[in-house]
């Protein structure tokens, strides 16, 4: 734990790797989900944030902490509030070009206002509106950045938003964001299942053709095997055989359906 902010979990995973945690579920049980995991990799020049989380208490602060002196890059995996949450703490955020528009913009968080967590007090003082970053650059497949020992790739895998990315490293770990996790996952409309389809057996044969061992998602457990892809992909594709099981969430406007693994938001 980091002594200056007892928000936030610190986690150092590898010796260029740190985990930043935030639990969602004290700021709203209702979205079935524990963890927000953000990323931070360090290389020897620049540094890369994966992700600025709910943006209910200051987060740039620790990042310094953990940054020293290399330069930061931050870059959204897509632009949901939490994930988006602390950009406009940082001068620059990337995000996929399909977002790009989305994220320039402040976003309306007043549907946390009759959340039960007193946390949420502190978006109250904020109007319920998270600001953007003073700088909004996109993203597109292909794209790399080089940290310095360390190269990280873009990978374009939209169906849980139409432009959320998945990034990947040459040290054999892949960071999926929403694409792919254990538990909740929010998935498109029935008829948009494809593209994640899609998406995902894109991750499948990556992680196959070039030896990616680990898998790190945006929320809950990590890092987790590569069976998660194969695991999802047979869930998402066995949905319609379960369909009659639905049960409806009046608060996320959503059918929701579990199997083994995964819950599923539709």
């Amino acid at each position: 734990m980091y002594e200056d902010n007892e928000w936030y979990e610190v986690i150092k995973q590898k010796d260029n790797l740190f985990v930043i945690r935030e639990r969602l579920d004290k700021i709203d049980p209702r979205f079935h989900t524990k963890y927000v995991n953000m990323y931070l990799i360090n290389g020897l020049k620049k540094a890369l944030l994966i992700d600025t989380g709910c943006g209910i208490y200051p987060l740039k602060p620790l990042i310094n902490h953990l940054v020293d002196k290399r330069e930061l890059v931050v870059i959204n995996t897509h632009s949901h509030f939490d994930h988006r949450g602390s950009n406009n703490e940082f001068t620059k955020v990337y995000i996929h070009e399909n977002e790009e528009k989305s994220l320039r913009k402040p976003i309306d968080i007043s549907f946390l206002k009759d959340s039960q967590k007193k946390v949420v007090k502190e978006y109250e003082m904020k109007s319920f509106l998270l600001p953007p970053s003073p700088e909004v650059e996109s993203l597109k497949e292909g794209d790399e950045f080089d940290l310095g020992t360390i190269i990280v790739r873009i990978y374009h895998t939209p169906g849980h938003s139409e432009g959320s990315i998945s990034i990947a490293t040459d040290r054999g770990e892949l960071f999926t964001g929403d694409t792919a996790h254990y538990g909740a996952m929010f998935l498109p409309k029935r008829t948009k299942l494809p593209i994640l389809l899609e998406s995902l057996s894109k991750l499948n044969i990556l992680v196959k053709s070039n030896n990616i061992t680990e898998i790190y998602p945006s929320h809950e457990q990590f890092p987790v095997g590569i069976e998660l892809l194969e695991n999802l992909i047979t869930g998402v594709s066995n949905i319609e055989k379960i369909w009659h099981n639905k049960i409806k969430d009046k608060f996320l406007h959503s059918w929701i359906l579990e199997d083994e693994y995964f819950k599923y938001i539709i």
